[in-house]
C-alpha cells in the first residue's frame, strides 16, 4: 500500500447521542417511561473515527460540526482520541443529534437529526483524503460529499470503504467508486444486493450479521466469518466498531478476510458495553479475544 500520512480518513457525521433505556422499543401511538437517560458523543462518522484510532490507526476526520456546546464537546472528544481535525469545518447550524432508545435485550432504534452534518460541502478536506491509505464514509452527510471524497481517494490510490447507513438510494456513480461496501442485512437488500454491487466493480460486499458473524461476497465466491460469544448490553455502535477493526487492519496491510476477523471481534466486544463511543474497544482488547473466534 502507498505510503500516506494517515492510515484512515473518515468522512462523515458527528452527533450528540441522547440515549434512553426502555423495557421495550416504542410502538406507534405508544407512550412509555424510560428507565434511564444518558448523553454520549456519537454519529457514525465520529464513532468510526474513534474506533479506528483506538485500534491503533493514524486517523483523520473530515466533517462539519456546529458552533454550539455540543459541537465543542465533539471536537474535544476527537482531540482526546488523537484524531486529526484539520479538515473539520465549523457550521452555523447546531451539531447533529441522535435520539436512541435501547431495550432490555440491547436492541435499539435511532432517529438522527443531521444539523451541521448536512452542511458538509463536496470536496472539503481533499488534501487529507488524498493523503490517507483508507477512506471510509457513511450516509449521514450529503451524498455529493461522499462521492467527491471517494473520487479523490481513487485518484490518489486509496482504498475506499462505504458503510451504506442510514439506508438510502445509492447511485451507480457512488458504488463504482467503492472497493468495499459494508452493510448490515437490511442495508444490503436496500442498496440492491450483492449482485448489483459486484456488477459495478465493488471488490467485496461485507455484510454484518450480528451474533451470526459476517458474510464476505466477492467475484471469487463467498466466505462466512464467525463471531465470539458475548452477552449483548447495547448494540448501538457494533457496526462502527466492526468498521474500525476492519479499516485499521486494511491500512496495516492485512488481507480482507483477516481484516474482517478483527472487525468481527471488535463489534462483539462493543455490544457488551453501553453507549457508542464509550463502547469502542482498543486493539489490545480485540487481540486478547482473538483465540475465541469460531473461524
Amino acid at each position: 500500500m502507498i505510503e500516506k500520512a494517515y492510515d484512515v480518513c473518515v468522512v462523515g457525521s458527528a452527533n450528540l447521542d441522547l440515549v434512553t433505556a426502555v423495557d421495550h422499543l416504542v410502538r406507534p401511538g405508544e407512550t412509555i417511561l424510560a428507565r434511564g437517560y444518558q448523553e454520549h458523543p456519537g454519529g457514525k462518522g465520529l464513532n468510526q473515527a474513534v474506533a479506528c484510532a483506538r485500534m491503533g490507526a493514524q486517523t483523520a476526520f473530515v466533517g462539519c460540526v456546529g458552533h454550539d456546546a455540543a459541537g465543542a464537546h465533539l471536537m474535544d472528544v476527537m482531540t482526546r482520541e488523537k484524531i486529526n481535525t484539520d479538515a473539520v469545518a465549523r457550521g452555523n447550524d447546531p451539531a447533529g443529534r441522535a435520539f436512541i432508545s435501547v431495550d432490555a435485550n440491547g436492541e435499539n432504534n435511532i432517529i438522527v437529526v443531521p444539523g451541521s452534518n448536512a452542511k458538509l460541502k463536496a470536496g472539503h478536506g481533499v488534501e487529507i483524503v488524498e493523503n490517507s491509505k483508507v477512506v471510509l464514509a457513511q450516509l449521514e452527510i450529503p451524498l455529493d460529499a461522499v462521492i467527491a471524497a471517494f473520487a479523490s481517494a481513487r485518484r490518489a490510490g486509496a482504498v475506499t470503504v462505504l458503510n451504506p447507513a442510514p439506508v438510502r438510494d445509492l447511485p451507480d456513480e457512488l458504488l463504482e467508486l467503492c472497493d468495499y461496501v459494508v452493510p448490515n442485512q437490511v442495508e444490503a437488500q436496500h442498496i440492491g444486493g450483492v449482485a448489483r454491487c459486484l456488477a459495478l466493480g465493488v471488490k467485496a460486499v461485507i455484510t454484518t450479521l450480528g451474533a451470526n458473524g459476517v458474510q464476505i461476497d466477492s467475484a471469487e465466491g463467498s466466505e462466512k466469518i464467525g463471531s465470539i460469544q458475548v452477552t449483548a448490553v447495547d448494540t448501538t455502535a457494533a457496526g462502527d466498531a466492526f468498521l474500525g477493526g476492519f479499516c485499521s487492519s486494511l491500512a496495516s496491510g492485512a488481507v480482507v478476510n483477516e481484516a474482517v476477523r478483527v472487525g468481527a471481534i471488535a463489534g462483539a466486544v462493543a455490544v457488551t458495553r453501553e453507549g457508542a463511543v464509550p463502547s469502542l474497544p482498543t486493539a489490545e482488547e480485540v487481540a486478547a479475544r482473538r483465540a475465541e473466534l469460531s473461524s
